[in-house]
């Protein structure tokens, strides 16, 4: 079977006709440019100083000025404690015994070891008399009698030694009864009966009855600026009441754990709260209400590199501009807006929201809210209306 011919010039027609289809073809398959980035609004704040609201306050705690940990000066078995936590107590009261039957044993063994004493004395002194009224005879030598006056001499010391320590014996038994030294209410108990305690242990703790200090900590970069004689301001959280106070000590080092310094303060006033209630100390050392700073909101801040940076707004036209980028040193908070303390200058505009969808050099415009753009409608037609009205009259 013969295949059709083709004449050359359909063939040529042919050829052209795909020249012409192939580019069409390619620009059907490649990929569309894409659309333009859209110009985004956004919100600014403009930079200024304003004067801070907040002050630094501290939760404290209120403590005695003095709080005493009281222990046995002896050793032994607790048999007894009559002291009971939160009770209140008295000068001289007993808070807790120890089983003094050794003590007793050995206070007895002292005052048997006076009594020989005591007879080795009367013994030395009778020989002491006899041989003076011989040697005045001239029966025996001075050297004699010299040594019936040494014998005398050291019976002396010998009760004189087993007095003293009859004495120290009943001061042991006496150690036995632990008792407050002072007026003020038991805030802790460490020890129980049945427990062997050596001497100096911790039994019981006593806050005395006086004065009372608010104790707070303080972190390490406002340390310095607190010193003794400073006021504060004390304001219990039951109550909400304000009592005067002054800063009558400062940590001379940090805590090993918390790494913050302990301030007490002096509270002054009738109605102090009781021991252990929570308080707010606001020291005027580090008071910062009134002082002219530059606040943004925390919208506005973002990381960049390692470091705190906001969009600072770069006028461009009517309406629109760009935005770049500024690194920024923040200080402190203060509320809910962060306080700068270098980077910025009054009279920048900075963008409050959407920082993070923002890129170096992008095209914004500002936003404003559709109350205001309804009012500069109304004003612009206002405008429209006077001058047509003044054409009119002409």
């Amino acid at each position: 079977m013969r295949t059709p011919s083709v004449s050359r010039p359909a063939c040529r027609r042919l050829l052209s006709w795909g020249a012409l289809a192939l580019p069409l073809l390619l620009a059907g398959c490649s990929r569309p440019a894409p659309p333009p980035e859209p110009v985004r609004a956004v919100k600014l704040v403009t930079v200024g100083e304003v004067p801070l609201q907040t002050h630094l306050e501290y939760a404290g705690e209120v403590r005695a000025r003095v709080e005493s940990r009281l222990g046995f000066r002896v050793a032994g078995k607790i048999v007894q404690r009559q002291a009971e936590l939160g009770q209140r107590v008295q000068a001289g009261q007993v808070l807790a015994q120890l089983d003094p039957r050794d003590y007793a044993l050995a206070a007895q063994a002292a005052r048997a070891q006076v009594a020989a004493a005591a007879t080795q004395r009367d013994l030395a002194a009778a020989d002491f008399e006899r041989f003076s009224k011989l040697r005045a005879q001239n029966f025996i030598s001075g050297a004699e009698l010299d040594r019936r006056e040494a014998a005398l001499k050291g019976a002396q010391a010998t009760l004189d030694q087993a007095r003293a320590q009859l004495a120290a014996q009943g001061n042991q038994e006496e150690y036995t009864r632990l008792a407050a030294d002072a007026a003020g209410v038991v805030t802790g108990i460490d020890a129980e009966p049945g427990q062997v305690v050596a001497a100096g242990t911790p039994v019981v703790r006593i806050a005395r009855d006086g004065p009372r200090d608010a104790v707070f900590s303080v972190p390490e970069d406002k340390v310095g600026q607190l010193r003794p004689g400073q006021p504060v301001r004390v304001r219990a959280w039951s109550q909400g009441t304000e009592m005067p106070g002054e800063v009558r000590e400062v940590a001379a080092s940090a805590d090993p754990v918390t790494r913050t310094f302990q301030v007490k303060v002096a509270v002054q006033g009738g109605d102090v709260p009781p021991l252990g209630a929570t308080v707010y100390v606001a020291p005027q050392a580090l008071a910062r209400e009134g002082v002219q700073a530059i606040k943004l909101p925390t919208s506005a801040l973002r990381q960049e590199g390692g470091q705190t940076a906001v969009w600072v707004f770069e006028p461009a036209g009517e309406g629109g501009g760009t935005v770049r980028s500024q690194p920024v040193q923040i200080a402190t908070a203060d509320g809910n807006e962060a306080v700068v303390a270098a980077g910025l200058a009054p009279g920048m505009r900075v963008v409050a929201t959407g920082v993070h969808v923002l890129a170096p050099g992008q095209k914004v415009t500002v936003y404003q809210s559709k109350s205001a753009q309804a009012q500069a409608g109304q004003a612009q037609a206002a405008i429209n209306a006077g001058a047509n009205a003044s054409a009119a009259a002409r």
